[in-house]
């Protein structure tokens, strides 16, 4: 039996022109939105709501157009109210011949947070001064407070626009805890890289500012508390995330730098780890109750024998507690400090590495993040490496970073800021014409002592300095570490009052300005201890403080500088 033929309906792309009829009407479900938005931005910004998130805007320093940093630009990586800026910078827009430029890209340590007055690329231009009395150096550090890679690649590609000779990339301490990452309290923790940059690109229109004012309540900057429910493991699958999204950005990063014809320098970055206990610590998580009382019984078994100075002992308890869980960052640090203490400084070093590197508060880049460092300065094309974890190792007392070069956990002390500015400028000079006929060596570095008495950087500073980061320790996440009481004590120790007098300040301010007139930085600092002794003079020095025309100075007591 022979069966009935069955009619075969073609499908769109067996119809004769049957595919190219629907064309239209999905051109049409595309097009008519995307014309829509396109005309309420147009709207938008014809009528003059939001504002442009450019880095740079157009500016006049003292008369001549410059590029000067825009307060708005951080808009799309922080919450309404919490916006963070650095210090204000301005570019001139001619770039006389015979002046290098250099940018310096990274977050508060880079920016040279306590006091950016001393920050390694004030060292680092000052050294490149004397050492080059025929150039003219612009070196400007856009370091800022709480930013991270998916803010340091938009940064770059402003910058590229500005003639520059040299990127200096200090980076990776806030890839958990910054915009985006899986431990901010700024953003969403998104963790796809092309959403990521998705929500930059529409937190940057006006539409996205408009709907973010509306749809996001205003929050005040808290610093380091705001993370303090922010914990992240280091085996949580997000990390995975965090590691990939650092190394793309950075090798985009260097990319974009390199299109401009600048060298690019990737430092790795150095973290405190002696003197800088975990800021918390998580257990494993399948541990058992039964576990966790031993656990905790051999920790307190070990830490009785570590205070009465039985080290090898305490050392037996801690690792037995290792066995059970080997995870909690806390207990790193403590076999550190017995190894130490027993003079197994290598063992030391693992544990302390370990310690930072489980620390779930995750405020410093871990070994992971350093390895991407130097593997996209190695295989980046035309990107040098300046390793200044291995330079603070090799000048730390035993190989092991401590509070001498970092502070507290990532910003350095005056002698970490000279030392990595030392390094940077062996590294830019070895490709200068030297300028004494002969190559820079070490030898041929202006010391610590001459880059301090240009940047001014007086006995009553250096008081105020530490006085500051004395009264941060006093706060969380710092008094919750293990050795905060050392902290403060060793901070306490160095906080003393002024071994000058205020005459003797002032010789100092005065001589380093004669040196460098349009130092506005220098005149800053200097309106700011006048105030307590001159306020005429004050307001003098801060009026020549401004970066751009018509940028507001203020004075301590809040009085705008005319």
């Amino acid at each position: 039996m022979t069966s009935a033929p069955v009619d075969s309906a073609p499908t769109i792309n067996q119809r004769p022109n049957g595919g190219r009829r629907y064309w239209p009407q999905i051109a049409t479900a595309i097009l008519v939105p995307v014309l829509l938005l396109g005309a309420i931005e147009g709207a938008l910004r014809l009528f003059g709501v939001g504002f442009s998130t450019d880095l740079t805007v157009p500016c006049t320093v003292q008369g001549h157009p410059a590029a000067c940093y825009n307060l708005f630009f951080p808009a799309p990586f922080f919450p309404p109210g919490m916006i963070k800026t650095p210090q204000a910078y301005a570019i001139p827009a001619e770039k006389p011949q015979g002046t290098f430029r250099i940018f310096v890209l990274g977050e508060s340590a880079a920016m040279g947070d306590p006091d950016p007055a001393y920050a390694f690329s004030r060292y680092l231009e000052v050294m490149l001064r004397e050492r080059y009395p025929s150039m003219k150096f612009e070196v400007v550090n856009t370091g800022s407070v709480a930013i991270n890679s998916h803010v340091l690649l938009p940064i770059a590609k402003g910058l590229a626009e500005q003639r520059p000779d040299v990127f200096i990339i200090y980076s990776g301490n806030n890839e958990v805890v910054g915009p985006y990452g899986p431990g901010t309290a700024l953003t969403s923790s998104g963790m796809s890289l092309a959403v990521i940059r998705t929500s930059i690109f529409v937190r940057s229109t006006r539409i996205g500012q408009l709907l973010t004012k509306v749809g996001t309540q205003k929050k005040e900057w808290g610093g380091m508390e705001m993370f303090l429910d922010k914990q992240v493991r280091e085996s949580s699958p997000l990390m995975k995330y965090s590691y990939e999204n650092f190394e793309k950005n950075l090798r985009d990063t260097v990319a974009v730098a390199r299109s401009s014809g600048a060298r690019v320098i990737v430092s790795t970055v150095a973290t405190n780890l002696k003197d800088c206990g975990p800021f918390s610590s998580l257990h494993r998580e399948d541990l058992a109750p039964d576990d966790l009382r031993s656990w905790t019984a051999l920790v307190q078994q070990g830490a009785d024998l570590e205070s009465a100075r039985s080290y090898a002992e305490a050392l037996q308890a801690y690792q037995a507690a290792t066995k059970i869980d080997d995870q909690f960052a806390e207990l790193e640090f403590r076999i550190a400090r017995s190894l130490w203490m027993q003079g197994d400084y290598a063992g030391a070093r693992e544990h302390f590495l370990r310690a930072r590197d489980l620390d779930t508060l995750r405020f410093r880049a871990d070994s992971r993040i350093n390895d991407i460092n130097r593997s996209v300065a190695s295989s980046s094309p035309g990107a040098e490496l300046v390793d200044a974890e291995a330079i603070f190792s090799k000048e730390s007392p035993n190989g092991i970073i401590g509070s001498d070069l970092v502070y507290e956990h990532v910003h350095m002390t005056p002698l970490g800021n000279y030392l990595l500015a030392r390094a940077l400028f062996l590294q830019i000079a070895s490709k200068m014409a030297p300028p004494s006929g002969h190559p820079l060596t070490e030898a041929d570095v202006p010391s610590e002592a001459e880059c301090e008495q240009l940047l001014a950087f007086t006995s009553h500073d250096q008081s105020r300095i530490t006085t500051e980061m004395l009264q941060r320790l006093q706060r969380p996440p710092f008094t919750n570490q293990l050795n905060h009481s050392d902290q403060v004590l060793r901070l306490m120790l160095k906080a003393e009052a002024p071994n000058e007098s205020p005459d003797e300040t002032a010789a100092q301010y005065e001589w380093a300005i004669r040196k460098s007139p349009d130092d506005r930085v220098l005149h800053y600092n200097y309106g700011l201890f006048l105030f307590e002794h001159n306020r005429n003079a004050a307001v003098q020095q801060l009026s020549m403080s401004r970066p751009w025309d018509g940028f507001p100075v203020f004075t301590p007591d809040g009085m705008l500088v005319q």
